[in-house]
């Protein structure tokens, strides 16, 4: 079985991601809804939430773990490799890898969460894979908020996104990672706001082609791939509005199962 987290709804971005190339795979996710949002936390108070979501997924039987939480992956993929005997993936280089494989790239832009982008760890990782790369980061607090309200099309959020990417369209970004993974909710908004020219970056998606290039590396990751399909949803908050965008994501009915952590 598959284990992925995240703070809240985002990390379902990269449920689909993995359900389309792996529809056969086994997935518990864990949205952290009580404690939601992480980019507003310590990198110790993640580290902790990050430490104890894995336990739990673990417990339910989950062989491999999925950081579907840029924040998280930032501050903590590192502790939760030494620390549990599974594989775990994170987000943010499997994204950096897809970005730096684009031609002609010069300048790129990184949105996320004030954690994820005053941790550095884009533009050191996107410098390490591409030198020669102009990298301009932009913390963009309020959309993960908006996301989780279901605020997707609203006026105020074209406006906030607007203002959030203009520093980077002048900065003539050739292309834009989305650095969280709740933004590929916006995604389409986000396009359409950074212009035709600037390629956009999925991390959700780029987060299950890895899965995909680690399967073909580490045999023990193949069969996790090959089960019956099934989905189980854990939350540590109920709420009526997440089981409608994890519908609105997914596409399916969802029933939510809560937990303590």
């Amino acid at each position: 079985m598959i284990g992925i987290f995240d703070s809240g709804i985002g990390g379902l971005t990269v449920v689909r991601a993995v359900r389309a190339l792996f529809p056969a795979a086994d997935i518990i996710y864990f949205g952290d809804t009580a404690r939601t949002p992480y980019g507003t936390k310590s990198p110790e108070t993640v580290r902790r939430f990050a430490v104890e979501n894995t336990e739990l997924l673990l417990e339910r039987g989950a062989r491999l773990v999925i950081i579907a939480c840029n924040t998280a992956s930032s501050v903590a993929a590192e502790t939760l490799a030494e620390r549990f005997p599974v594989p775990v993936l994170d987000v943010i280089s499997p994204a950096v890898e897809m970005a730096a494989a684009l031609p002609k790239l010069r300048a790129i832009g990184v949105i996320g969460t004030r954690g994820t982008i005053g941790s550095g760890v884009y533009e050191e990782k996107l410098k390490a894979a591409s030198p020669k790369t102009r990298v301009y980061s932009q913390p963009c607090p309020l959309l993960v908020p908006l996301v989780e309200e279901g605020w997707l099309n609203q006026p105020e959020t074209r406006r906030i996104v607007k203002k959030y990417l203009q520093p980077l369209k002048m900065k003539g970004i050739d292309a834009l990672i989305l650095g969280c993974t709740h933004y590929p909710v916006l995604k389409d908004l986000i396009a359409d706001k950074a212009g035709k020219r600037v390629r956009v970056i999925d991390s959700s998606v780029a987060a299950a082609r890895n899965l995909a290039a680690q399967a073909a590396e580490r045999p023990e990751i193949g069969p996790l791939l090959e089960g019956k399909g099934s989905l189980e949803i854990l939350v540590s908050d109920v709420t009526g509005q997440f089981a409608r965008l994890a519908q609105m994501i997914l596409k399916e009915r969802v029933e939510l199962t809560h937990v303590q952590v």
